[in-house]
């Protein structure tokens, strides 16, 4: 990036970098938690599933957190920086239809395999040990891609910003995430991404105002519209309508609309990390916790997009902007220049914490997807089938640090070999585009084929690839390098062939060669047992007659702890088949695929297609309509993913807060302590 220099001091970034502030408070948080509730991490169903009861509103906020990469924030603005308004839609409407989809996914999960812990137990349970290692190659790749663009594009920023050394920032970001998500687990990380949203929308809105009402060189739509229309008469945009940054008429756009579409279902059926929210949500709410987080995401992209990649083209040429070369804006650099140009060092500062966010809460969802994984289809399945609950919780907890480590590596790679963040955001549905399909059937579909569904996800990984590169080299003269086969045309083609080739051969060898699979079979997958539950009072007991502290608590007064009414074993298992009842998970299906099918359709077609063939140049009211529809949006988000969340945790929030006065008023007496079942309510 070209400029006088970084606009922070090395210290911040390296501050930020290692983010042991944020690690401390997390800490606290699941300190707080571990005492004064019923959760402890020290469990490993509640390190790697938050006890499969978490509420809609933050199961909806960890969606949305984890969904928002780095890429969210720098490749959103990348896109409007190079095709105008079409960039923000393509890219909200193009990563938003996957979350809504998953919702079947998320229904049929419940449905089929409600105590998997990740999806390849179902992938084995149902396909074997070929079908389960094949796509565990995908899963795992997947994790690999997604955690590599994190980390490349959070190091590129933070040394833009702040001239931090790359490198460095490529370890201790992950490094610093770890600390936490191994003390905490699941819900630590669920907390984590609460905390996250609620700062991105907050710095989303500042954002928003100064561009859009307080900045001296922009500060109204008026002023934004004047200085786009100036930027495109004096460069115009290839392929828009008149070269204009003002219409959905963007040739190049809708390539990159249809590359962001493939790319991110490979990214979002194939990632742990949604199937692990799926899983830690409780099944009566769990579709309506993904509609919910997808429609509330929409808004992160479009409204950031629109803000700070528009006002990336509006400021160029002002004596505050940065100069972005072709490279800067290929590691999503508008952003970061934009924040500059608008509010200084502060607007720097701002972004830079919001990346930080953003990057370290969707790499703790990669670390505990990872460990996951490794723990359960690794570790336990080829390794030590009779693993003890102590094994299993270690092995989770070295699968956190080990991952950590791999993502600086990872991005220390990438960045020597000279890819940026831009590129792999394209490339990836080549390589894991051909798994989509055949996943989502191995979930939802009784009668997908065995090995017309690996065969799909192999040979379309193979045809994606040679499409790629045949079409790399058929335009460029025969070479084939990192510049020449980042081009739209070449990803459009490896991304089309993969997804295509992948799901044609799954779908025809089904139909033509049917399996009839009894889900059954699914369903005991992990099914607790009776010594299962022998084992959990045991441990209840035990940690009743034990305390951090040391104090014994059986000991106490009854009115002196902190303490919720405990189901007795007959009473969990009819609440337990009350949330699987089967009748209500096929309605919450239906509801599913009717509202996200219907929603992609207005997303993908309906409004995109007849504006985009319409090759309207928008004047004042059109940009007006366009940033007011995007700024109530974002008020509706945040309201659904940041105050919901409080409202349906307020029981929880009132237990904590009475602990904490017991333990200022009468110190030690506040600890939450698991009633053990009196002898008639076990019998």
């Amino acid at each position: 990036m070209s400029s006088s220099g970084p606009v922070l001091p090395q210290g911040a970034g390296y501050g930020v970098g290692i983010g042991l502030f944020f690690s401390a408070f997390m800490l606290l948080i699941t300190a707080v938690q571990a005492r004064y509730t019923g959760f402890s991490p020290k469990n490993s169903e509640e390190f790697n599933s938050a006890s499969r009861s978490v509420k809609p509103g933050l199961i909806a906020s960890g969606i949305v957190s984890a969904w928002t990469w780095a890429a969210t924030l720098l490749q959103s603005s990348a896109v409007a920086y190079e095709y105008g308004i079409s960039g923000p839609w393509w890219y909200g409407a193009g990563a938003t239809v996957q979350i809504l989809l998953f919702a079947q996914l998320a229904a049929k999960l419940k449905l089929n395999a409600p105590h998997a812990h990740t999806w390849l137990e179902i992938v084995a349970t149902r396909w074997g040990r070929t079908a389960h290692l094949v796509f565990m190659f995908f899963g795992l790749a997947t994790n690999i891609i997604v955690s590599s663009m994190l980390i490349l594009g959070g190091s590129a920023t933070v040394n833009a910003l702040t001239g931090m050394n790359t490198l460095a920032a490529c370890f201790l970001i992950p490094v610093g995430v770890a600390i936490y998500v191994v003390v905490g687990g699941m819900r630590a990380t669920l907390l984590c991404d609460y905390t996250h949203t609620s700062v991105l929308f907050a710095i989303i809105f500042v954002f928003i105002f100064t561009a859009y009402a307080t900045s001296s060189e922009i500060g109204s739509v008026r002023q934004m519209h004047a200085l786009l229309t100036k930027a495109a008469a004096e460069a115009p945009v290839s392929g828009n309508a008149h070269g204009s940054y003002l219409t959905m008429r963007s040739k190049n756009g809708l390539i990159f609309g249809v590359i962001n579409v493939i790319g991110n279902f490979a990214t979002v059926f194939q990632d742990q990390a949604y199937w692990q929210r799926a899983i830690a949500s409780r099944p009566a709410t769990c579709v309506k916790a993904y509609l919910l987080g997808g429609l509330a995401w929409f808004a992160i992209p479009f409204m950031f997009s629109t803000t700070l990649g528009l006002s990336a083209v509006a400021l160029r040429g002002s004596p505050n902007m940065m100069t972005l070369t072709a490279a800067d804006v290929s590691a999503g650099l508008p952003a970061s220049a934009a924040a500059a140009a608008l509010l200084g060092k502060s607007g720097a500062a701002a972004l830079l914490i919001v990346l930080f966010l953003a990057v370290t809460s969707a790499t703790s969802a990669e670390l505990i997807a990872v460990s996951a994984i490794l723990t359960y289809d690794v570790y336990k399945k080829y390794i030590n089938p009779k693993a003890t609950e102590d094994q299993i919780l270690r092995v989770s907890h070295a699968m956190v640090v080990l991952f950590a480590i791999v993502m600086g590596f990872l991005g220390l790679i990438f960045y020597y070999i000279g890819i940026s963040m831009g590129w792999l955001y394209d490339f990836m549905g080549v390589v894991l585009g051909s798994a989509v399909v055949p996943i989502a059937l191995c979930v939802t579909w009784k009668r997908a084929n065995k090995w017309g569904c690996i065969g799909g996800a192999v040979t379309g990984f193979c045809c994606g690839v040679i499409a790629w590169l045949v079409t790399t080299s058929t335009l460029n003269s025969s070479s084939i390098n990192v510049t020449t086969s980042g081009g739209n045309y070449e990803m459009l083609s490896g991304n089309l062939a993969s997804i295509g080739v992948g799901g044609i051969v799954a779908c025809t060898t089904s139909l033509i060669w049917p399996d009839d699979f009894n889900f059954d079979i699914t369903r005991a997958i992990n099914t607790p047992t009776a010594s299962n539950e022998a084992d959990s009072e045991k441990a209840t007991a035990d940690t009743n007659r034990r305390s951090e502290d040391g104090v014994d608590e059986k000991k106490r007064s009854p009115s002196d702890i902190s303490v919720e009414p405990v189901l007795s074993s007959d009473a969990a298992a009819a609440e337990e088949a009350h949330e699987l009842d089967p009748v209500a998970l096929r309605k919450a299906f239906r509801l599913a695929a009717r509202s996200s099918v219907g929603l992609t359709l207005i997303m993908l077609i309906i409004i995109p297609l007849p504006l985009f063939f319409a090759q309207t140049i928008y004047g004042v009211r059109g940009l007006y309509a366009w940033v007011v529809i995007g700024m109530i949006w974002a008020f509706c988000s945040a309201i659904a993913v940041v105050l919901y969340p409080l409202f349906e945790s307020r029981a929880a929030l009132g237990m904590i807060g009475r602990g904490m006065l017991k333990d200022i008023f009468a110190k030690g007496s506040g600890k939450y302590v698991h009633p053990v079942p009196s002898k008639h309510q076990r019998a």
